[in-house]
């Protein structure tokens, strides 16, 4: 591996691992100090809930809630940072306010918390734009997601009471409808075209043979009368 190359992919770790320490540091305080700052998560339709829709991502109910997050958001961040650096963070940060907005226009009334929603979003749109983009190597990339974590879509239904599946639908939303949103920007299909101009090229040595072969030869006949 080049010096270049572990440059890309350490570059790829920083937002990702940036938000995993913002949100240990978070719970680790809770758990010191033995406090809970559930009332900052979204609460919605109501005032005092606005402020989770930027603080409710950071908030987790345990250390195995946390741990549960964190892992897949690591391996999912690092992967949209490394295949679509040019768009990934403009496309994290659309993931986080449009879970937290939607989440407290629609969602039960209760204190939603957590950045499964962040997660899902990361998801829905590795799954998805590797599609859209016809790319091939993004294609791959998208199966390998769902080989990774194809169960994930069960949490967008109201199975368990416990958690917050609105939160998991809405980032699930969030991320197909930016995939089709950025599916200009950023790695395109790869398209081969060939220049007709290549082909005419006097340094083309099969052009040069073709030249001699089809070139006219003047050929003059002399004919000599027969002697009697």
């Amino acid at each position: 591996m080049d010096k270049s190359e572990k440059n890309k992919i350490i570059n790829t770790l920083v937002y990702p691992v940036l938000f995993l320490l913002i949100i240990g540091l978070v719970h680790l305080i809770q758990y010191v100090f033995e406090i809970k700052f559930t009332h900052y998560g979204v609460f919605p339709r109501s005032t005092k809930g606005l402020i989770g829709i930027l603080t409710s991502p950071l908030i987790h109910g345990s250390f195995n809630h946390l741990i549960n997050n964190s892992i897949p958001i690591l391996i999912l961040g690092s992967l949209l940072f490394y295949f679509y650096k040019e768009i990934a963070f403009k496309v994290s940060v659309w993931i986080y306010l449009m879970v937290g907005i939607w989440t407290w226009i629609y969602a039960r009334e209760a204190y939603h918390i957590g950045a499964s929603g962040v997660l899902y979003g990361l998801f829905s749109f590795l799954l998805v734009s590797g599609f859209v983009r016809r790319n091939k190597q993004l294609i791959s990339l998208s199966f390998a997601v769902v080989f990774l974590y194809g169960s994930l879509v069960w949490g967008i239904f109201p199975i368990d009471v416990g958690v917050s599946f609105e939160a998991h639908l809405w980032g699930f939303v969030a991320g197909v409808i930016l995939a089709f949103y950025y599916k200009k920007q950023g790695p395109q299909k790869i398209e081969h075209h060939w220049d007709e101009e290549d082909d005419l090229d006097d340094d083309n040595p099969y052009w040069k043979e073709g030249i001699e072969i089809n070139q006219t030869q003047e050929v003059n006949y002399i004919f000599k009368p027969k002697d009697k």
